[in-house]
């Protein structure tokens, strides 16, 4: 009779041994876990500072040519080599990187101000001036962006600022309609019904409660759209849509060394491997990004 007691005293306290344990493993799961999704957002801004001062560490002219053409990687001073023309390929990918990441954070910043002030103003005020502003941002939806994107940046011409038009007319519809209806969801809470109903005009309830509301959402959709935005300038840049030569591009000079491939390959690898790896951390980026913000609410 007394060991039928005693046995399920046993076994909670090896349950309860074996739960301390695990609670512990998943607890130092999730402080390892933010470790390295602070590391990579470290890496984002260093990439950052990095592309801000890439021309002071370019070692040489990225359009002029300083050596003999054709040198392969670590040869005569030049870490990545030279190209047709006898260009650092070093320095060029600096120029390239400056270009593509600056241009990748200034698109979506820009894309984002321009979609989120839509978003907002369609969602906190309603009938007509919202259908009105979401039809207008559903016929740039229907249209494909890449190809629109192209369109724009085939008329308008090739040219560091007509690219970057022709990328931000395609890139606000996305925010406008997710920030939309964050704020529509938001507008529908108990606080703000509360501050509707106490006169509070419209106004200070987009810049007192929605506004607040919808930074998380679009702080994680702009860091995970970098990436998209590097490649589709890279795209536009490898169609020759891009700045004009000798400007060092990463996707115009792939683009140009595609013929150098199979007897210099590295002519056309290396700028192009760069735009993959940007593309990669902007991702990676965006979801530790992510992974911070959900960890916060």
């Amino acid at each position: 009779m007394s060991s039928s007691v005693i046995a399920p005293d046993k076994a909670s306290v090896a349950s309860g041994a074996d739960v301390q344990p695990r609670f512990r493993l998943v607890q130092w799961r999730l402080t390892l876990a933010t470790w390295a999704s602070w590391t990579i957002v470290a890496l984002l801004v260093l990439v950052t500072v990095f592309a801000v001062v890439a021309p002071m560490l370019a070692p040489y002219d990225p359009v002029q040519p300083v050596g003999r053409p054709y040198q392969p990687i670590l040869s005569d001073g030049h870490l990545l080599g030279t190209d047709a023309i006898g260009r650092d390929l070093a320095s060029r990918v600096l120029d390239g990187v400056r270009t593509s990441w600056l241009m990748a954070l200034v698109v979506t910043l820009v894309g984002l101000l321009i979609g989120a002030t839509i978003g907002v103003i369609a969602g906190a005020f309603g009938g007509w001036l919202d259908g009105l502003l979401m039809r207008i941002t559903d016929m740039f939806l229907a249209l494909p962006a890449t190809l629109v994107a192209i369109a724009v940046a085939a008329a308008l011409g090739s040219g560091l600022m007509n690219t970057f038009w022709a990328i931000t007319v395609v890139w606000w519809p996305y925010y406008a309609r997710i920030i939309r209806g964050e704020v529509k969801a938001l507008a529908a809470r108990p606080h703000v019904e509360a501050a509707r109903m106490a006169g509070v005009g419209r106004v200070r309830i987009m810049r007192k409660h929605l506004l607040p509301g919808v930074y998380p959402t679009a702080l994680v959709m702009a860091s995970l759209d970098i990436g998209n935005v590097v490649l589709t300038l890279a795209s536009l840049s490898f169609l020759g849509l891009g700045a004009a030569a000798p400007a060092a591009e990463l996707g115009a000079d792939t683009s140009r060394g595609m013929g150098e491939l199979l007897s210099h390959w590295w002519i056309p690898v290396v700028p192009g491997l760069t735009v993959m790896l940007l593309s990669l951390l902007a991702n990676v980026g965006g979801d530790a990004v992510r992974n911070l913000v959900n960890g916060r609410r």
